[in-house]
């Protein structure tokens, strides 16, 4: 994109209904309007091609952007962090066991101590489900009620960097990628993608990737298929919405049980394992009373359990069934390669070094997304301020 480009973008920004995104968190997709989705993808656009120009698009001088990771993290929290410098914010990392979180301070207490100078709060908790999401509207809570009682000069913006019902950043960056492979949001309406669990020698991993996936795309107008084996439900009030937003959308939505058949005639597939919806609820309970012994048995019950399913594999075969036979693969990463990362996984490692290049571009949209939740929640006229940096046209490098 040239920089006719962006300002064509900047006056298709301007034409969009942002006024609610002012001040408010992002914390689920299925919160936002459909012209606030299309606004975070339109900032995300013309901040990476202001990159490409190498432009700067600091709106900040000083600031913070907090993360507070409590899993751990490579791609969000180099995503996170990319961001917050593209805007010119700095960011400091929370790290609860050298805080004193560890001797007892309260959620309200540490969320305005650490957000005096603070723009952006990001929070990774995935781990414990139906805490996570709640986590995360406690801090916004606490921060509403520092800057309403004269503590905060400002309120910081919330940004869920992954949860145990979302992960938006992800999908987001996930629909941002086929809105470019495809060419236009437009042109995703009537794509089929399959949302489907895939064989992993580990058993944790949270939900929320193929509950954002199936949460966002149905919004997009496209044919979502679910696919997992019996036992390995999504949260069900997830799934529920998915069918309402796919029938508002013009799109479609079902559960199947069988890999070929979410495969069948798909344009797009994204084989990513997760764990059963009741295992993650009897492990949130044993995490919480801190039962190592339960922990344990709960794991070997559980990999005794996908092992069962081991064929749940993206094969050379399986991507023969997709439309033409040339699906696009999609994977959060890092994903389980059969041969290379582990013994048996998720995908075939042949079927991943094909694809691997637009697994790293997909990945590589996510800075953008962040920093584009940010700006368009810490700006009132997010327009005007984007045209005022192309305007200044001010490179990224001194000489």
């Amino acid at each position: 994109m040239d920089k006719i480009g962006i300002e064509q973008a900047i006056r298709r920004l301007a034409d969009r209904r942002v006024d609610g995104m002012h001040h408010q968190d992002f914390l689920l997709t299925w919160e936002k309007s459909m012209e606030e989705l299309a606004a975070v993808f339109d900032t995300a656009e013309i901040l990476r091609a202001m990159r490409g120009l190498d432009l700067s698009p600091r709106l900040f001088d000083s600031g913070l952007a907090i993360s507070i990771f409590r899993d751990n993290s490579t791609r969000t929290r180099f995503s996170f962090a990319a961001a917050a410098n593209l805007l010119g914010l700095t960011v400091q990392d929370l790290d609860e066991e050298k805080s004193q979180i560890a001797h007892g301070e309260t959620v309200r207490e540490t969320a305005n101590m650490v957000s005096f100078m603070a723009e952006a709060v990001g929070i990774r908790d995935d781990i414990f489900l139906g805490q996570g999401n709640t986590y995360m509207r406690e801090v916004a809570a606490s921060l509403q009620d520092g800057y309403q009682q004269g503590v905060l000069p400002t309120r910081p913006t919330v940004v869920n960097l992954q949860c145990d019902l979302d992960h938006p950043t992800q999908t987001m960056a996930d629909a941002l990628h086929l809105i470019n492979h495809f060419g236009g949001l437009d042109k995703l309406r009537g794509k089929k993608i399959a949302m489907t669990w895939a064989y992993s020698p580990s058993y944790g991993k949270p939900l929320s990737v193929a509950q954002g996936v199936i949460g966002l795309m149905t919004r997009l107008g496209m044919d979502v298929v679910l696919g997992h084996p019996e036992g390995y439900n999504v949260l069900p009030e997830v799934e529920s919405m998915a069918g309402k937003q796919a029938a508002a959308s013009g799109g479609s939505f079902q559960v199947v049980n069988s890999m070929a058949e979410a495969f069948a005639d798909a344009d797009i597939v994204y084989p990513k394992s997760w764990a059963p919806f009741a295992v993650m609820q009897e492990r949130t309970e044993l995490l919480t009373n801190n039962d190592t012994a339960g922990l344990k048995e709960l794991e070997k019950r559980c990999l005794e359990n996908n092992k069962r399913f081991v064929d749940w594999e993206c094969t050379e075969e399986l991507m023969r069934k997709t439309r033409n036979g040339d699906a696009l693969y999609m994977h959060c990463l890092p994903a389980d390669i059969s041969g290379v990362s582990c013994k048996q996984g998720e995908v075939q490692a042949s079927v991943f070094e094909r694809h691997r290049i637009n697994t790293y571009k997909e990945a590589g949209y996510k800075p953008y997304v962040v920093a584009a939740m940010i700006l368009l929640a810490r700006l009132k006229h997010p327009a005007d301020a984007l045209q005022g940096i192309l305007k200044r046209s001010r490179t990224r490098r001194v000489a």
